[in-house]
């Protein structure tokens, strides 16, 4: 069995809604779903003028391999209605492999550890309330410590 933590992400509709499809989704195509965290809301990185993100971190057991659970995330995020467009535009939808077990991959259509995580408050916030003490594979620094030294400026409250 191997564990993976995703990012769910939406700005578009009811975005707790959309979220909720996507769990139900991935308990469906994916796996187990072991644990969640809070919801967060965070203004949009990189092109800001857009309406707030509802994010979340979820904990799943999966029997698929990391390019499986890849395969099956963009599967979920078309069928809720996702439209890639421009980079970091406006999002019904947005679910983000960060760790899958302790793996370190760098493929083509596949990077893990997600390369921006120690970069984004609103990633490490959520992560950090469901697993403070699991250690970056890349960094071999806690989800804690990355949290305590991160220098996003971006403020993320608990929904």
């Amino acid at each position: 069995m191997n564990r993976t933590y995703l990012l769910l992400g939406s700005n578009i509709g009811n975005s707790k809604q959309q979220l909720n499809n996507a769990i139900k989704l991935i308990k469906k195509n994916i796996g187990k779903i072991s644990r969640l965290s809070g919801l967060y809301v965070t203004a949009a990185w990189g092109n800001t003028n857009q309406p707030d993100f509802l994010n979340q971190v979820i904990i799943v057991d999966t029997k698929l391999s990391a390019v499986q659970t890849m395969q099956a995330i963009l599967a979920i995020e078309k069928e809720m209605g996702r439209v890639r467009s421009v980079k970091n535009a406006p999002r019904i939808i947005d679910i983000d492999i960060l760790f899958f077990n302790k793996h370190i991959i760098q493929e083509k259509t596949l990077t893990v550890p997600h390369p921006q995580l120690p970069n984004r408050r609103f990633v490490l916030v959520p992560l950090n309330e469901l697993s403070p003490n699991f250690k970056h594979p890349v960094f071999q620094q806690t989800i804690h410590h990355l949290l305590k030294n991160c220098s996003d400026p971006l403020n993320v409250k608990k929904f």
